[in-house]
């Protein structure tokens, strides 16, 4: 896949998932820009729902830039 030609052209979200010492598991969610490489959500939660990522992508400080084109990553590349 292509490098895209500037920032807020393309995001990527990737989900990652570890459990704490008593068995507890949790979640991630990593908001990427694909050019810039910045991080520009990080969300952890016991649970994340659809509504949740939802929610994550209207607050975002660069809301008002979400690409048009998005890529979603199910595991390592």
């Amino acid at each position: 896949m292509a490098i895209p030609p500037g920032p807020n052209q393309r995001w990527s979200l990737d989900f990652v998932s570890d459990s704490l010492s008593d068995g507890r598991r949790f979640r991630g969610l990593c908001v990427i820009d694909d050019f810039s490489r910045e991080c520009l959500a990080t969300v952890v939660d016991t649970s994340l729902s659809g509504h949740s990522v939802a929610r994550e992508l209207d607050i975002s400080p660069r809301s008002e830039a979400i690409p048009a084109w998005r890529s979603a990553t199910t595991g390592p590349s």
